[in-house]
């Protein structure tokens, strides 16, 4: 048995209709508890965005995911992270989210748990790679062990067309206006990737 907590920011919906995905996934690994929270909003954000009908629409249909708390991150075996792309780098509604649970790390709390990532962003160049691989950065120093989106399990990343995926996580292209929603593709691969991650979790419990 596993448990699988999928910590996200979505301003437009994006990462939270993707975080779901990532939850149906880590349940097909039997005996899987999973929990979504969400990264806290900033006051400053929502007092700027308040006048913008998408991100207020967006935000209703998640006011009753949970926020993130400090047990939840102890709780779990397993942690994936929906991490919108800004500027080629995770918002700063996030990274706050791991600059205070440097008491966590300071005990090496979340050492040996498996991560991995999921983006968005509102262009095929607009940094899901670099997004993805500078959240690695501080998985790293919490001694996480990282999984990623092989080419073998996911043949859709073979492809021309404008969607998501790659072997450093699953992600979704948003449009430029943010009116895209996730293709299946995207929402296949990111079932894919809550599913990797549950059964690696599950195999790491085992061997402790």
């Amino acid at each position: 048995m596993a448990k699988v907590l999928i910590v996200y920011y979505s301003a437009y919906g994006h990462i939270f209709e993707m975080a779901k995905a990532v939850a149906e996934g880590a349940k097909q690994t039997a005996g899987t508890e999973v929990k979504i929270v969400k990264a806290p909003e900033f006051a400053v954000v929502k007092e700027a965005m308040s006048g913008q009908e998408a991100y207020v629409a967006a935000q209703q249909k998640q006011a009753d995911i949970p926020e993130v708390t400090q047990d939840d991150l102890v709780w779990a075996d397993a942690i994936i992270w929906g991490v919108p792309t800004r500027y080629g780098m995770m918002p700063a509604q996030l990274k706050q989210v791991l600059d205070a649970s440097g008491g966590l790390w300071a005990k090496g709390a979340l050492e040996g748990k498996a991560t991995a990532v999921f983006t968005s962003s509102g262009s095929i160049h607009g940094g899901q790679e670099s997004t993805i691989l500078t959240t690695l950065v501080p998985l790293l120093h919490f001694g996480m062990i990282f999984v990623g989106l092989p080419y073998g399990e996911n043949p859709e990343q073979l492809t021309a067309e404008g969607i998501g995926g790659s072997p450093y996580g699953a992600s979704t292209v948003a449009g430029p206006d943010g009116s895209r929603s996730p293709a299946q593709a995207d929402l296949t691969m990111a079932a894919r990737l809550g599913a990797r991650v549950a059964r690696v979790a599950a195999a790491l419990a085992a061997a402790k």
